[in-house]
């Protein structure tokens, strides 16, 4: 989504990092004057004139009743409702709308419609940024954290404080390129990930009350979700090629198997009322142009029920900055007749009327998407009364920020700090034995490092800084850089701090500055003089240091690697409102790390790499990208994470070659077999043998201490070589368990073929390969078979 810009100034105190202060951070410290806000605006109420029509009764489809108001509004009215600011209709009782709202990783206040400027409630719970709740590997832990994300943003609604409920969330893009400034906005690099990290939020976000496999959606939509931006979206400005004109090369393999399943799993498991398409001209047609993309695909293959959202200003910049049509009206004529449901922005607003009366535009394909808006407004409840008295009527202040929501903000960002490095047990530090220790680096005490971006002001959180001074008694702080970008270093005082002191923790990383909507990076290396000053604090220090790095992207630390004066390192990914206490408790042992990267950190020479180039697949001199294709050198691999404890783990299955699974595949014949005969096409097998090829495996884990902690088992299936297009591997499922020291625990995991063991072809159609297939689990594995006795 686009950002405006805004005003700011600069707060200078010696000796500490400039402070920027924006509108932003005015309302973290709530210097906005209060305003009293109401009580939402509804539809159909008892003395409405309203209320006897169609659209007000509850007791017919939402679809329907959307029909029948569609139906009553002029061509006019219909028109005003395609942008994201929706005027209201009085004659007919329908208050405006705003349908721009936010909830990456809690409420936001990035869209039009949240306003916690005004009102009772200033704050909102902040989760950790999204990349960093994906290292947990928990879909149940995300699942919740939409849960409370979505009660927050209805509970604002009833405060008069929200002016929509359309929440332009989860980002469920592949985070293919490191350099990316959104990566930190996604679940990261694999789709298996993304695609349930999707479903899971989506089910909290909307309020439904499980997130079992194949929950329905809610009668009534707690808030609405849209899974953002489809599709193969993953480049914001690099060397001149900005997202608004990029032209993105796709292949149909890797469209099926990379950057279109998490979309499939929002709409088809997780059953999102939303997607948004992305700027991206995909193989020559703008996203929000593609009809195969939008009606073909959303619609029909995945049977979406919702509407399809514009990014910001995407049906202008198509005409402006791809130039794919020559006028406005044939612009927004070809987005709705392709599926487009609504304009982030005023353009079809504009335009749509002139391109009705210039023959270019139906008036058919107006209604259709009015409907769809309609429909989703009726969803959520916008035209049966008021609210107070609907399920979600109870939700008010007493519902934000809660307990167990910073509980939950605590356990996220827990579960999800990644231990990268302990050289001779420098971690776990011991309360009352540091007696004191010094804090260095710009991102130690800085309450925007904690929150990435799309965030809303947090429930009162906790600086790095903070958590580490209620553990020790003594803490001596320095900045040590004027920002992330480090382009001016205090490092003689730094080093001097670092020798005066029992213990040396340095926060160090990125900020927006560096990776952000809007701005990707060029180098994988520490900013400025980064490494400089850690390498020589570290020189400095009484013993090995502890390096703390808190960014959304990857990194090279391979400096930080080597260097046996560098005792320990954490990735933290931005953690949130509770950032700071939970480090702190991973530093001090009252938590045993048990996160794994979602992402591979890649080297700087990776970096040579064109961004725009988007093959997944290495050929030639190209490496290919992420763990699935990579063959190039790490700096660390996906799935990489530390304990403080020993676990083993080994994989159990209840048979080799399992002999229905051989029949049923067999019993397809000539409907599934390849041209070739060496594989089955997984739409030829059909869905109900599909379900009957289902069988268990299971990991026994165990934890030979010393500590307590979770661990996460990670199942991946591998081939017998990486041919055709075949991932190196792939990961086909990921669970999480706690244990004591000396207990054990089997972790049952459901395996289907057709999803788990199928490969995309050339052609982008899935098979399953007969003969041997591998599932993996750390270095243990156990062979299993297709179509041999």
């Amino acid at each position: 989504m686009g950002a405006a810009s805004a005003s700011s100034f600069c707060i200078r105190n010696p000796g500490m990092a400039a402070l920027v202060v924006t509108p932003f951070l005015l309302l973290l410290l709530g210097s906005y004057s209060a305003v009293e806000a109401g009580a939402p605006p509804f539809s159909c109420s008892p003395s409405s004139p309203s209320k006897a029509l169609p659209f007000c009764n509850t007791k017919l489809p939402a679809a329907q009743r959307a029909a029948d108001l569609v139906s009553r509004l002029t061509p006019a009215e219909k028109v005003a409702q395609l942008g994201d600011i929706a005027p209201g209709v009085p004659r007919l009782g329908v208050p405006g709308y705003k349908w721009w709202n936010e909830a990456l990783h809690g409420v936001a206040i990035s869209g039009k419609g949240i306003h916690l400027d005004q009102g009772a409630v200033r704050a909102t719970s902040s989760f950790p940024q999204v990349l960093l709740t994906a290292a947990a590997f928990n879909d149940n832990l995300w699942f919740r954290i939409g849960q409370a994300t979505g009660k927050e943003a209805r509970a604002l609604y009833n405060l008069g404080q929200a002016e929509g409920l359309t929440m332009w969330s989860p980002n469920v893009n592949i985070f293919r390129d490191p350099r990316w400034g959104r990566g930190q906005e996604t679940p990261g690099e694999d789709p298996a990930v993304a695609s349930r990290y999707g479903a899971a939020f989506v089910r909290g976000l909307q309020g439904s009350p499980s997130n079992a496999h194949g929950a329905a959606a809610p009668p009534v939509l707690q808030t609405s979700a849209c899974c953002k931006h489809a599709t193969a979206y993953d480049l914001e400005d690099w060397k001149g090629v900005s997202r608004y004109s990029f032209k993105a090369t796709v292949t149909p393999q890797d469209l099926a198997d990379t950057f279109n399943p998490p979309f499939r799993s929002c709409v088809v498991d997780g059953k999102a009322s939303c997607v948004m398409c992305a700027y991206t001209s995909v193989n020559g047609v703008p996203s929000c142009a593609n009809a195969d993309l939008l009606t073909k695909t959303f619609r029909s293959s995945w049977g979406l029920d919702g509407y399809v959202a514009a990014d910001c200003d995407a049906v202008a910049i198509m005409k402006a900055s791809q130039f794919y049509r020559p006028t406005a009206e044939d612009t927004v004529a070809a987005t709705l007749k392709a599926g487009l449901d609504i304009d982030c922005g005023p353009y079809i607003q504009q335009y749509a009327t002139s391109a009705i009366q210039k023959g270019k535009l139906a008036q058919q394909d107006v209604d259709k998407a009015v409907k769809n808006l309609f429909t989703t407004r009726m969803r959520l409840g916008h035209f049966d009364g008021d609210p107070k008295t609907g399920p979600y009527g109870s939700f008010g202040a007493a519902h934000i920020c809660t307990q167990e929501h910073k509980n939950l903000a605590l356990e996220a960002a827990l579960d999800g700090i990644v231990l990268l490095k302990n050289t001779a047990g420098v971690l776990p530090l011991k309360r009352g034995a540091v007696a004191s220790a010094a804090v260095i680096g710009h991102n130690a005490n800085d309450v925007l490092a904690l929150l990435g971006n799309y965030w809303g002001p947090p429930c009162p959180p906790t600086t790095p800084l903070q958590g580490i001074q209620g553990y020790v008694k003594s803490v001596k702080f320095l900045a040590g850089c004027n920002s992330a970008a480090c382009n001016v270093a205090a490092t003689p005082q730094a080093a001097a701090l670092a020798a005066s002191s029992d213990a040396v923790i340095l926060f160090m990383g990125l900020s927006q500055n560096q990776e952000s909507e809007g701005k990707d990076r060029t180098s994988l290396l520490l900013p400025g003089n980064q490494q400089s000053l850690i390498t020589a604090v570290a020189a400095a220090a009484k013993r090995p240091v502890i390096l703390v790095l808190l960014t959304g992207g990857p990194v090279d630390i391979t400096f930080a690697q080597s260097n046996p004066k560098i005792g320990a390192i954490l990735w933290a990914g931005y953690p949130g409102q509770a950032g700071g206490l939970a480090i702190a408790k991973v530093l001090f042992g009252e938590k045993n790390p048990s996160g794994k990267l979602p992402v591979t950190w890649y080297p700087e020479e990776y970096t040579k790499i064109p961004m725009t180039d988007m093959r997944m697949r290495a050929a030639g001199g190209y490496p290919g990208r992420s763990y699935r294709f990579y063959n190039g050198k790490t700096v660390y691999k996906f799935g990489f994470g530390l304990s403080y404890s020993k676990f083993s783990q080994r994989l159990h299955t209840s048979r080799k070659n399992p002999a229905h699974n051989t029949s049923l595949l067999a019993g397809g014949g000539m409907m599934a077999a390849t041209e070739d005969r060496t594989s089955y096409y997984v739409d030829g097998i059909g869905d109900e043998v599909c379900e009957q090829l289902k069988f268990p495996a299971v990991v026994m884990v165990k934890n030979h201490g010393p500590m307590d902690g979770k661990h996460t088992a990670l199942v991946f299936l591998r081939w017998p070589n990486a041919t055709d297009g075949r991932p190196a591997r792939q990961l086909v499922g990921f669970q999480s368990q706690h244990l004591k020291v000396g207990e054990k625990a089997n972790l049952r995991f459901e395996l289907s073929p057709c999803e788990h063991f199928s490969r995309v072809r050339r052609d982008g159609r899935r098979v399953i390969d007969k003969g041997s297939h591998f599932l993996k689990v750390g270095r243990h594995e156990v062979e299993i078979g297709y179509g041999t006795e």
